[in-house]
């Protein structure tokens, strides 16, 4: 005879199935974090290049980020999410294969990159405004979600960037690319299978509620006027919210140098260095590692520290270090010695940040709103490869790697000086948390 689910298991199960389609798809584009900058050096040898195809892909993703947060709150995060994974696999697919059969120009491989990054921007942001529907139904502290999510970013980096060493050591760049076509197949069909019942309840994706027969009709744009209305509606809201604005700014700043550093920085040392694929993703996958042990103590922990120190601490040792000790060219067991240090501390930053988002969001304003926040968080990465490549041109690698490390330090500092991210230590009055019972 079959057991019968618990209601806690049933409950769960979005949440749980949510965390594995993001592990797969995570997994995946980490994979070609690494696999696209050494496929373009590979190439075409040009660093200049490299940052032009991070630019391709980031541009769009940031773009469609903005516009899809109207379409995310009338289609539905769930719809979108499966929507944008599956084009995804046929565009991430159709690299490689263009690739083999020798049809893969510059120009059309920078428009495939550019697509890939213009379904990743609403795709992406989808997943994340699922998150308050699966922390309701999973009965879990706000923190205790956003700590496990980031437990599983950080896992499926570590994993992706050593996969990705290893992929790109034995069957080349290109290639590599058909994992993270593969990782964003999966995603689909576990998020629709995991989610399924919360669509039969109402609970996601639900249809407009539809005004009674006998009622006048509302006057309310249409069209594209209404599109533009909802997508103002998310910018008043998060413009007034001093929090939110402040975090996106400086997240910003800081995306920007980790771009530079991931896309750039890090495969042009392992070509000049002449440590090669795997040494990149050993460095890749030991900072991810040690960021999902972070995460795992954020996820217990989090809700029980002071946010605005715990955020500021993390900044302070997961930032700057990393550039230094490159800067210094040191040794390959110092420079994994520091990714430790910072990929621990690195682990508690968005388990906090995703709380205090998440926190002060309106329910009806969350896909516009965390759209938006993402977006404006994501707007200076297109620029990232190109600033490290130029920063490259001007002096060389070990100037670019101070420049951007003394960047990072003055950025991730300048709120301890700023009193409204102290607000950041308010939480949900007691009344409106879980029952301890449902943990």
């Amino acid at each position: 005879m079959s057991a019968v689910p618990t209601p806690r298991a049933s409950t769960r199960r979005p949440l749980y199935g949510w965390l594995t389609a993001e592990a797969l798809s995570l997994t995946g584009t980490r994979v070609s974090l690494i696999a696209l900058p050494l496929f373009v050096l590979e190439t075409t040898g040009s660093a200049t290049r490299t940052g032009l195809v991070a630019l391709a892909e980031t541009l769009p993703l940031v773009l469609f980020k903005v516009l899809g947060g109207p379409v995310i709150d009338r289609v539905g995060a769930r719809r979108v999410a499966i929507g944008c994974d599956l084009a995804s696999t046929l565009v991430v697919a159709s690299i490689p294969l263009l690739y083999d059969a020798g049809l893969l120009g510059f120009p059309l491989f920078l428009a495939l990159v550019a697509v890939a990054g213009a379904l990743r921007g609403p795709g992406d942001a989808a997943k994340q405004a699922l998150v308050p529907a699966l922390v309701a139904s999973a009965g879990v502290p706000m923190e205790r979600a956003t700590g496990l999510a980031s437990t599983v970013e950080r896992t499926a980096s570590m994993l992706g960037a050593g996969a990705a060493g290893l992929l790109v050591a034995g069957i080349g760049a290109a290639r590599a690319l058909y994992v993270d076509a593969l990782s964003f197949a999966l995603s689909a069909l576990v998020l629709a299978w995991a989610t399924r019942r919360m669509v039969a309840t109402g609970s996601i994706d639900a249809a407009p509620a539809r005004a009674p027969a006998d009622a006048a009709p509302a006057r309310e744009p249409a069209g594209a006027a209404r599109y533009l209305a909802q997508l103002r509606e998310g910018w008043d809201f998060l413009r007034r919210d001093r929090v939110l604005l402040g975090i996106a700014g400086m997240v910003a700043l800081t995306n920007l140098l980790d771009i530079a550093y991931a896309t750039v920085l890090m495969p042009v040392w392992s070509v000049d260095s002449g440590s090669g694929a795997r040494a990149l993703g050993l460095v890749f996958a030991v900072f991810s590692g040690a960021s999902a042990l972070g995460a795992v103590t954020a996820a217990a922990w989090a809700s029980r520290l002071p946010r605005y120190t715990t955020y500021l601490t993390a900044f302070l040792v997961c930032g700057a270090p990393r550039f230094v000790v490159m800067a210094l060219d040191a040794p390959l067991a110092a420079i994994l010695a520091v990714s430790v240090a910072g990929g621990f501390a690195a682990g508690f930053i968005n388990p906090v940040l995703g709380a205090v988002i998440f926190e002060r969001i309106p329910e009806p304003l969350v896909g516009r709103v965390s759209s938006l926040t993402s977006a404006m968080s994501f707007a200076l990465m297109p620029f990232g490869g190109l600033v490290g490549g130029l920063l490259i041109r001007a002096d060389g690698l070990s100037f670019a790697m101070v420049v951007c490390g003394a960047a990072y330090l003055l950025v991730t500092m300048l709120p301890a000086v700023d009193p409204r991210w102290r607000e950041m230590d308010r939480r949900p009055s007691p009344a409106a948390a879980p029952d301890p019972a449902c943990l």
